[in-house]
């Protein structure tokens, strides 16, 4: 006697699963190609040409430009006026975005309509803007001549790029903090509060873990751009300013592609080293932080 089997309903999903999968992998493909056009092929060549010599023979001389005294100084000043920025950005970006947070639905969506509005204009035009208002018969110094008050002699000193590196990369600590922060459910806010725990306890204890990746991916955002940046060091500081990236741009500039690897490859070394330490704090703040 043969058995009756009985039919198995399968969605549609399920009769084409795997053609879905294929559907997403072949989806994904012009995205490979971009990565392996734009980011793989030039990464190798910045390699290749940062060990190598003109005859193809390997060689550190390249990487060993970092340590000569001129170099040596604009990668420090690089590192600390990228700090700096990124300290400011933070101190500004994390307040901003606990009252984004807080506010209503159609004032916030204004706000930060108003923080991206000038991420909108070409980075150049901006940074050039400035110059024109912070330059010696700028704007600001015009009212200031205005009102009788004493002029400030703010352009071409690292004053005015760490004002350059903050207005330009704000908006990348402002925006990572502040979609964590809109995630985190007021239920726990709450809870910490009905246990007796005050503002300052429900902050360092809740809101602050909790927000810590947003934190870091911001950190890395301003920090890295503002490591490597040239255009505004070399437009709001001049020419008595020189931070790393005006090293490296230069030996493109003349050619020496083997010198600009070189010491292309050192920055990106430092650039590694801060996001590895960075992902460490991110791990270990994200669990043990909230008991």
């Amino acid at each position: 006697m043969k058995m009756l089997k009985k039919p198995i309903n399968r969605t549609p999903s399920q009769k084409h699963g795997a053609l879905g999968i294929g559907g997403i992998k072949w989806l994904s493909f012009p995205y490979i190609i971009w990565m392996i056009g734009f980011i793989i092929i030039p990464l190798l060549v910045i390699i290749y040409y940062g060990l190598t010599t003109k005859d193809s023979h390997l060689t550190l001389e390249n990487i060993a430009l970092t340590f000569n005294q001129i170099n040596l100084k604009a990668l420090r000043l690089a590192l600390e006026l990228s700090l700096i920025s990124t300290a400011i950005c933070l101190i500004l970006a994390y307040p901003l975005a606990m009252i984004l947070r807080k506010s209503k639905m159609k004032s916030n969506s204004f706000i930060v309509m108003i923080i991206i509005l000038p991420m909108w204009m070409n980075f150049l035009l901006r940074t050039i803007a400035w110059q024109n208002i912070l330059e010696r018969t700028g704007i600001i110094n015009t009212i200031l001549r205005f009102l009788n008050l004493p002029t400030l002699n703010i352009i071409n000193t690292p004053a005015a790029i760490v004002l350059g590196m903050v207005y330009n990369f704000l908006p990348f600590m402002v925006l990572p903090i502040y979609n964590v922060l809109i995630k985190i459910d007021k239920d726990v806010v709450a809870a910490a509060r009905d246990l007796g725990a005050n503002s300052v306890q429900t902050f360092m204890k809740i809101i602050l873990p909790l927000s810590l990746p947003g934190v870091i991916s911001g950190i890395t955002m301003v920090f890295v751009p503002s490591l490597t940046t040239f255009v505004i060091s070399s437009i709001l500081g001049g020419s008595k300013i020189v931070l790393i990236g005006n090293v490296i741009e230069q030996q493109f500039r003349i050619g020496n592609w083997h010198g600009g690897s070189g010491l292309s490859l050192v920055l990106m070394l430092f650039i590694l080293i801060s996001m590895a330490i960075l992902s460490k704090y991110d791990k270990e703040g994200g669990g043990g932080g909230l008991w």
